[in-house]
């Protein structure tokens, strides 16, 4: 698409873009015709989206690479920057109707309407709510327990995302962090949040037809997880234990740092968020080749340094470029 597309087929969207008769033109186009302003368009719209929606996004994602270009792209972003893409060349198509001068000017502002519609009617297509909220009736059923209330909403939303967990059904460990933010608690095992999805779903199924229709359905969509290996076959180790415990590190420190950017995000100090999020992530890790009590150890002297916390707390807002 982005090399194969004539200059003419450009030159010529923009001029009726600047007539007024993008839209008009494309209702009445024939299919050949209709391909070649629908490639004129995605030429025009394409650098934008992927300047304005794709790169902050990757950075967001801590995506480094993706955010490089096109051609770095991981499989999955590049499927959603495509996405992105065709919902704007498509509401550009519906749209343009009254002249527009400068149409790299007019698709930026329109960049923001066009994909979140398309995010939308994307997931009102497969069954999922197009806004996911917590009915009154599911929270009461949960007793109004802040964390669970929270994630019935993030099962809600996570069951309208085409992307998957992996071999699982459900994306724990993101989720793992953003339960140890809401109650305050440590980090919790894979068993307790499989357990309180489970109460979760349960709440849900007390209304079969709504739990089918919003959460079964959409879930259905998504791409079956890959069989686990039969039991009797060993693992294949591929890398020593230390570097397990470092990928296991490096996992948990992106969850830290999107706790602490939200709770940056509401206003509190920086030292204040570092200092609660560091302590409930890294607190009490078990497990590791230092050990619990002497990593522990380490980290409480860490936080009751102001020098070297002053250190942590600068470290933590580079990475997150505030």
């Amino acid at each position: 698409m982005f090399d194969t597309m004539r200059p003419a087929d450009v030159a010529g969207v923009r001029r009726l873009a600047r007539d007024g008769l993008l839209a008009g033109s494309a209702a009445a186009a024939r299919p050949r015709a209709l391909a070649r302003l629908r490639g004129g368009v995605y030429t025009v719209a394409w650098p934008l989206v992927f300047t304005r929606i794709t790169k902050p996004l990757e950075h967001r994602r801590r995506h480094a690479d993706c955010a490089r270009g096109l051609e770095w792209l991981r499989p999955d972003c590049l499927d959603r920057f495509h996405d992105d893409v065709e919902a704007v060349v498509e509401h550009a198509l519906r749209r343009a109707t009254g002249p527009i001068e400068n149409l790299e000017g007019w698709l930026a502002t329109r960049l923001n309407p066009a994909t979140v519609d398309a995010h939308r009617r994307r997931r009102g297509e497969i069954g999922a709510l197009q806004r996911p909220r917590l009915p009154s009736w599911l929270g009461g059923a949960l007793g109004g327990d802040p964390w669970l209330c929270d994630l019935a909403v993030q099962i809600l939303i996570w069951a309208g995302v085409p992307a998957t967990a992996g071999a699982e059904v459900w994306p724990l460990d993101g989720w793992a962090a953003r339960r140890a933010e809401v109650t305050g608690e440590p980090v919790a095992n894979r068993d307790t949040l499989d357990r309180e999805v489970g109460r979760v779903l349960a709440a849900m199924r007390t209304r079969p037809k709504w739990h089918a229709e919003h959460v079964e359905r959409p879930l259905g969509h998504k791409q079956a997880p890959v069989a686990p290996m039969p039991a009797e076959l060993p693992p294949l180790e591929l890398v020593g234990a230390h570097e397990l415990e470092d990928a296991r590190l490096a996992g948990l420190a992106e969850q830290a740092l999107h706790a602490i950017e939200s709770r940056l995000d509401r206003g509190e100090s920086p030292a204040a968020a570092v200092t609660a999020v560091v302590r409930t992530v890294f607190g009490g890790l078990d497990h590791s080749p230092l050990g619990g009590s002497p990593r522990d150890d380490w980290l409480a002297t860490a936080l009751a340094d102001p020098a070297r916390l002053e250190g942590i707390v600068a470290t933590v807002l580079t990475v997150l470029d505030r």
